[in-house]
């Protein structure tokens, strides 16, 4: 029986589970609908789905590096106990490591890690584990030597803050300490060409506005403007920021006296732009209280 886009869409509406799960749950009992809702039971994948609706917020950053590639993966829970948990880390590790033979996320997730696809592999530790898991992002950089960084390590190259410095030269202490710049620092590019160009124009926006609102000609507003855009690209691009290490220098400048170039860099930071549901254990309690 053909597997039609419908009948995956009806199997995922009335189980929850996956697409590619759904997908692989009718394959297996030819389009019967009742067997594949059984065959998803039977796998612990209908299960796993019903905790797909919680928010995952916590979890680990994993860095790996391979040559002159570096990769970074978040990976994330719903609680950090689990994440402290050494079944989760070690999961979070393999898949670093799976990360340095593909190219994105989606790649990531098919990638094999013991024998299973990534995929399947959170998906059963939804399941033993008891919480909503999910492999959220994906960044990797390259160059001569890739340098990384974990903040508040929970493990081997893991943590809540994960930071990847791809150099164009040899310098790993130097590359150290760029990582830890950008830990604390968290520029938003590598230089002005990287930065978002809406971004730019935002900023340019308000501070022309503030400039305005002091009543000067327009002419000298555009030299103000000029000034204070110079500053916010020292504040936001990474080889202009002052050295945390040398704040007599900047990024760029102790690069280029360390005899290196910066080429790429990442921070990944667990749970960022998550909006997360604030709990009111108080109000939880008194609430179960009253019935």
């Amino acid at each position: 029986m053909a597997i039609t886009a419908a009948l995956v869409k009806e199997l995922r509406d009335s189980t929850g589970a996956g697409m590619m799960d759904a997908k692989k749950a009718l394959t297996e009992t030819d389009g019967d609908m009742e067997a594949a809702v059984d065959w998803l039971r039977t796998k612990g994948l209908a299960k796993a789905a019903k905790k797909s609706g919680r928010t995952a917020a916590e979890g680990l950053v994993a860095v790996a590096v391979e040559g002159g590639k570096g990769v970074a993966v978040e990976v994330n829970s719903e609680t950090d106990f689990v994440a402290k948990n050494a079944e989760f880390q070690g999961m979070v590790g393999g898949i670093a490591k799976a990360a340095l033979g593909v190219a994105d996320v989606e790649g990531l997730a098919a990638a094999d890690l013991g024998g299973k696809s990534v995929a399947d592999t959170l998906t059963d530790k939804i399941a033993t584990i008891g919480e909503n898991m999910t492999l959220r992002r994906m960044v990797a950089v390259e160059g001569d030597q890739v340098v990384t960084y974990i903040h508040n390590p929970a493990g081997d190259d893991m943590g809540k803050i994960g930071v990847l410095v791809a150099l164009k030269g040899d310098n790993e202490a130097f590359g150290k300490q760029v990582a830890m710049h950008v830990a604390a620092a968290n520029p938003a590019s590598l230089n002005e060409d990287d930065l978002d160009p809406a971004v730019v124009e935002k900023e340019r926006g308000i501070q022309i506005e503030i400039a305005r609102e002091s009543g000067k000609p327009e002419q000298v507003i555009e030299k103000m403007i000029v000034g204070r855009m110079k500053k916010f690209m020292a504040e936001v691009t990474l080889v202009n920021q002052s050295f945390v290490i040398n704040p007599d220098l900047t990024v760029g400048a102790a690069a280029k006296e360390a005899g290196v170039e910066i080429v790429a860099f990442a921070r990944v930071e667990v749970g960022e732009g998550i909006e997360k549901k604030e709990e009111d254990f108080a109000a939880e309690v008194a609430k179960a209280v009253q019935g």
